[in-house]
């Protein structure tokens, strides 16, 4: 090639390089024709960094710093609409990055941030609870209570959406914990009105429903401080997120609410399901229906239990049992 031609040739591909640095590009899969062109160039010892800086940092600003200051601005937005979108927009875009083989690189810093989150937020909720629990609080007038409600349903709407987030990624079993060692929480619930506190029994839920599909699997001793702990002032609530919670379904909740029971030792099913009976017997449709696991448990218990004694056929394994039951 004459050292005009190949002036001139380099000056085109300047020319197209400028261009594609200026203009749009168009959808993802534009996006995907254009890098994978210009890194070809690259690769022929091109200059392109302007192009590619659209795409790619050198500046050192560590994802758990932006990740970190994402979710501040979203849980602590008080505008419903915006709130709500960019809640179900990063939920969308972090179940996008566990799919890459690059997500486990970083899964370890993006959840140290969530949990973080979920700390302050438990944190915030306590307090709220114990002003909202105040003799003297009632007695306000509504403009005064008015905040604080609606802060409540602001940080019971945030754990959900983190534990949303944490369950998609398999790594809530922490926050099952956490929210199992709430005593101080679960005793103050009784004491604020319904209307108040409803929106903390849809984490409950949640929790029940994610041991119950496998999203989550914490300790035994965990699975059963959550039950010990929110249990009951989930029925207390039953009714009530039936009729005033559009998300509520009553059927996957009881169903995680049964399968959680029947991961445990037959003697903590038994205590559980027999104080649960002696609620649904009174209260009826407004008490979770947990026939099911009721029935389970009594087939273990009374028709075929799995006994160790000596010179027994040897049975089928109970934990294989246990999963086609429930």
């Amino acid at each position: 090639m004459q050292v005009a031609e190949l002036l001139s040739f380099n000056t085109c591909i300047q020319s197209c390089l400028e261009y594609l640095e200026a203009v749009p590009w168009i959808g993802d899969e534009e996006e995907e024709k254009v890098v994978s062109s210009v890194i070809r160039l690259q690769n022929e010892g091109i200059g392109v960094t302007p192009v590619l800086k659209r795409v790619s940092s050198n500046v050192a600003n560590p994802p758990k710093d932006t990740i970190s200051h994402i979710m501040e601005l979203v849980l602590k937005s008080n505008e419903e609409k915006g709130r709500r979108e960019m809640k179900s927009i990063v939920l969308k875009l972090l179940r996008e990055n566990n799919s890459l083989p690059s997500y486990t690189d970083s899964s370890d810093i993006c959840n140290d941030t969530i949990y973080s989150s979920c700390r302050s937020c438990l944190n915030s909720l306590l307090s709220l609870f114990k002003q909202a629990a105040e003799p003297e609080f009632s007695d306000k007038p509504l403009d005064n209570k008015e905040p604080v409600v609606k802060q409540i349903a602001l940080e019971a709407d945030n754990l959900s959406w983190l534990l949303e987030i944490l369950a998609d990624r398999q790594a809530a079993d922490e926050f099952a914990l956490m929210w199992s060692s709430q005593q101080e929480l679960a005793a103050l619930h009784s004491k604020l009105p319904i209307v108040s506190r409803y929106h903390v029994s849809c984490i409950t839920s949640r929790l029940f429903v994610g041991i119950g599909r496998g999203e989550l699997l914490p300790s035994k001793d965990t699975r059963h401080l959550l039950l010990q702990t929110w249990l009951q002032p989930l029925i207390n609530d039953y009714s009530w997120l039936q009729h005033g919670c559009r998300s509520f379904d009553r059927k996957v909740v009881e169903e995680g609410i049964g399968r959680t029971i029947l991961t445990l030792p037959l003697e903590n099913q038994r205590s559980i399901l027999l104080a649960w009976l002696g609620t649904f017997l009174k209260a009826g449709d407004n008490c979770p229906n947990l026939q099911r696991a009721f029935e389970v448990w009594w087939r273990r218990t009374f028709i075929r239990p799995y006994t160790e004694t000596q010179g027994s056929p040897q049975q089928p394994d109970s934990s294989m049992t246990s999963r086609q039951e429930t």
